[in-house]
């Protein structure tokens, strides 16, 4: 697969976020949510992607933009983005109200919360 898109880091230093910001909750146009602190948003590979295989991403796979994040479950990379919102405290998103891991690392078998 190959993925065409923005850094969330490149993103963040045009929007400057203040400073005090420390996660992130992405909103998609189907009212989906996830969230994310921004130590992992801001990992060079987290793209915000918007081409895939070189054509506009499709709608099936996220289009017009999905956030990928290799280094955690897919839950955290979501998809039909309508915007992205800085937070100084963490809010979860809609699998982890559901008692998904809040921080999603699959190297560390986090997938629940206990």
């Amino acid at each position: 697969m190959h993925w065409i898109g923005v850094s969330l880091l490149d993103l963040a230093a045009l929007v400057l976020p203040k400073a005090e910001a420390a996660h992130l909750l992405c909103h998609g146009y189907d009212t989906y949510t996830t969230n994310i602190a921004l130590e992992e948003a801001f990992k060079p590979d987290v793209l915000l992607v918007h081409t895939f295989n070189g054509q506009p991403l499709p709608l099936e796979h996220g289009g017009p933009c999905r956030m990928i994040t290799p280094q955690l479950y897919a839950w955290k990379g979501a998809k039909w983005i309508k915007r992205i919102q800085f937070l100084t405290e963490n809010k979860l998103g809609f699998w982890e109200e559901r008692g998904y891991s809040n921080t999603a690392y699959p190297w560390r078998n986090d997938r629940y919360d206990d």
